[in-house]
């Protein structure tokens, strides 16, 4: 049996154990998996009777964010609110950002597995790694956001830098442009994804699912929720899955475990959490996220869906592990202390190959890679939120201080000479692994120091409220302390001596406005600052991994928000300045040599506009320009790899005159056409995609409830360019089909 199946197994047996010691949970408690905090037993003493619960934000007081997220709005897809790091909890109509939260009911109705399954619900996100890699990674309004930026709860730098797997996740929260005032650390210039852990319900929840994809993967999981205590004040979540299996492409085979438990306390001030997660990735002929085209070329159309580059030795092999805590506690009415922490390390080893395409036949020159190592990563913050009135001006104070380091460890061997061989990729050829020198790349610590990113910040706001809260202004800013370090990991006399040395502080400002002008109809405008690290020179370039000094970017956004009750729109003007980098493609050097200016405009809709239909998605229109290049020759071109038109719509039906709890859903996501280079004289052609599918809810034996899930993603099998952003080419995926089946118990 293989570690990952040993692991599940025992996940699996956790979960069983764990169901009969469930027997003995609280009764009389509010129903559902999300549900508030429970009202105490009449004869139990009511302590901090002042303290307003807002049932909309979550079970806790204002000022608090442990517990349960903010309740989901109608149709069940989206939440009322996010949770925006040292600002708390807010509601999405009194909040002066465009910022979306995905539920878990909308990731479980569509199978999503990772983080960008998540994504694909909104049109101001793409994905920008090949499907079957090891990675994920993002465009947020044409501005790059790897995975590495994803934050878990709130903490940044802990969550798994290469993909997030969403066991264990309760919401998938995208707050969009710069986020400087209301997250430590750096001030990510897109957007921001932050990872909402689940927390153990106030109903019992035993969910066992079974699941089959093209070709043939299999994936059990495990979702087990109790609460103890005479109020249940302390809960248990746990969740694991294991998937393996043949991919649609070619020679591709994918072997995942991950686990996540969640463990929480909420008393009458007190309330705490603490979250572990584990996962294992293994991949063999995997594809890469460094595929390229050769300057001057006419970009060739997409292969097959299932054409694969790869040989079928290569393999990526990485494992991550996860701890983070969270505690605060009420000092006074509406005056929260709170801290948090965390720690995580993510280890791989590959060999892998990536392709540059030399014409518009899809001829290429492939070249093999091994790079083995680990990153690390240390993160803690804790401040203060309390709400208080001076005459006829409400306020919502927050103090906060964050401290997080990344590090990244790679290996100090000497440099080996891996062939290069010509490929097409239409039609692939192959090396025999004889030709592959022998050579053991184990998961190994003990490597030699690569990068070092430290970060430190101190945060300051007020929203000031006017008019009955009809009016808020929040000003306030983050001082940001930015250190990155870089060391050579070359085996000899230069094996540890320092490349390069940035040190940057600033304070960020930040100011943002809302405006109820009714109950329904919020208008908001926002103007923020944020330092971020400069950009680090791919793997493509002569300069590889050579990194740049810090960077500040500035966003002036202005937004109509309306909700009709049971669904909602949002529309979003922006405008957000970066100075700007990219390879050239006759020196193929890498530099910061100008500015990206994109001005854009978001609609989006959700919620459940008629009885039994629900919609999610919108549109989002982007002019991204290059200003100010080197020496001119770019000014005015559009920013490669981002596209001018990207639309996203989900969409469910429940068909009850068909049958009772049948639903057919369905997706398109649609992508304008790129540019490849800044020259704007490659073009990658614009593509669409369209789901299918169907879920059927019934009562199984013994009054179980069972929940079916059919879909079939790229029903038409288009092959496309799913990505042309930063110098890269990622295809996308072909036809496959996906099917599960839940009972819960």
């Amino acid at each position: 049996m293989s570690p990952h199946a040993t692991a599940f197994l025992r996940s699996a047996l956790l979960g069983v154990s764990l169901l009969a010691l469930g027997q003995g949970s609280a009764q009389g408690q509010v129903a559902g998996a999300g549900g508030a905090r429970p009202s105490p037993a009449a004869s139990d003493p009511i302590l901090l009777d002042e303290v307003v619960i807002d049932a909309s934000l979550g079970g806790q007081p204002a000022t608090g964010t442990v517990g349960e997220p903010p309740a989901p709005y109608a149709g069940g897809q989206v939440a009322t609110g996010a949770r925006l790091g040292a600002l708390g909890n807010r509601s999405t109509l009194e909040t002066p950002f465009n910022v979306t939260s995905f539920t878990d009911t909308l990731l479980r109705n569509q199978q999503a597995r990772t983080l960008a399954d998540a994504v694909l619900n909104d049109p101001s996100v793409r994905n920008d790694a090949p499907a079957f890699s090891e990675r994920d990674a993002f465009f947020i309004r044409g501005f790059s956001v790897v995975n590495l930026d994803t934050a878990f709860d709130g903490l940044f730098y802990i969550a798994n830098p290469r993909r997030s797997f969403l066991d264990g996740i309760e919401r998938v929260e995208i707050l969009k442009g710069p986020s400087a005032l209301v997250n430590g650390g750096l001030g990510r210039v897109g957007g921001t994804i932050n990872l909402v852990p689940k927390r153990a319900g106030d109903e019992p929840l035993t969910r066992l699912t079974t699941g089959f994809a093209s070709d043939s993967q299999v994936s059990p999981q495990f979702d087990f929720g109790r609460r103890y205590g005479p109020s249940g004040e302390w809960g248990i979540r746990a969740n694991g899955s294991y998937r393996a299996g043949d991919t649609t492409l070619d020679r591709n085979d994918i072997e995942i475990g991950a686990g996540a438990l969640g463990l929480d306390y909420r008393g009458d001030r007190l309330r705490a959490s603490l979250d572990l997660t584990h996962s294992d990735q293994k991949i063999d002929a995997p594809t890469s996220l460094f595929n390229g085209a050769a300057p001057g070329i006419a970009i060739p159309r997409a292969p097959d869906g299932s054409v694969n580059t790869a040989n079928s030795f290569e393999y990526i092999d990485s494992d991550h592990t996860m701890g983070a805590g969270r505690v605060e506690y009420d000092i006074l009415e509406n005056t929260t202390l709170y801290a948090a922490g965390g720690a995580s390390r993510y280890r791989e080893d590959f060999l892998t190959s990536s392709y540059l395409i030399e014409d518009a036949a899809g001829n290429a020159t492939a070249t093999l890679a091994i790079q083995p190592q680990q990153i690390e990563g240390k993160t803690g913050e804790a401040g203060l939120r309390s709400q208080f009135e001076t005459g006829f001006v409400g306020h919502q104070l927050s103090l906060s201080v964050s401290v997080a380091q990344n590090e990244n460890f790679r290996g100090g061997f000497a440099r080996l000479s891996l062939p290069r061989f010509a490929t097409n990729i239409y039609d692939p050829s192959f090396l025999p692994e004889s030709r592959i020198p022998s050579f053991d790349f184990p998961l190994a610590s003990g490597r030699p120091l690569f990068a070092d990113l430290l970060l430190k910040s101190y945060a300051v706001s007020d929203t000031l409220s006017f008019a009955q809260d009809r009016i808020q202004v929040t000003l306030g800013g983050r001082y940001q302390d930015i250190r990155s370090r870089g060391f050579s990991t070359v085996p000899g006399p230069t094996l540890g001596d320092q490349t390069y040395d940035y040190e940057e502080a600033r304070f960020s400002p930040a100011v943002g406005t809302v405006v109820r002008l009714t109950d329904r109809l919020s208008v908001y405008g926002n103007y923020v600052e944020a330092l971020t690290e400069g950009p680090t020179a791919p793997a493509t370039a002569l300069n590889a991994s050579e990194v740049f000094a810090p960077i500040v970017s500035r966003q002036k956004e202005v937004g109509v928000k309306y909700d009709f009750g049971n669904f909602g729109l949002t529309t979003a003007l922006f405008e957000i300045e970066q100075p700007s980098a990219f390879t050239d493609p006759t020196t193929r050097l890498f530099a910061v040599d100008g500015l990206q200016s994109n001005r854009g405009v978001e609609f989006s809709l959700y919620g459940e506009p008629l009885e039994g239909v629900r919609l999610l998605g919108g549109v989002t229109f982007l002019d991204a320009d290059l200003e100010t290049t080197a020496g001119g020759r770019f000014d005015g071109n559009t920013v490669p790899g981002v596209a001018g038109t990207a639309i996203n719509l989900y969409g469910e039906y429940d068909v009850t005159w068909l049958a009772p709890g049948l639903t057919l859903t369905g997706r398109m996501v649609h992508t304008g056409s790129t540019y490849y280079d800044q020259a704007n004289t490659q073009k990658v052609d614009d593509w669409t995609r369209f789901d299918t599918g169907l879920r059927y809810a019934f009562t199984g034996p013994y009054a179980k409830p069972v929940e079916v899930v059919a879909t079939i993603e790229n029903v038409l099998d288009e092959a496309y360019w799913a990505s042309s952003a930063r110098g890269f080419l990622a295809a996308g995926a072909g036809r496959t089909f996906r099917i599960s089946t839940s009972v819960e118990f």
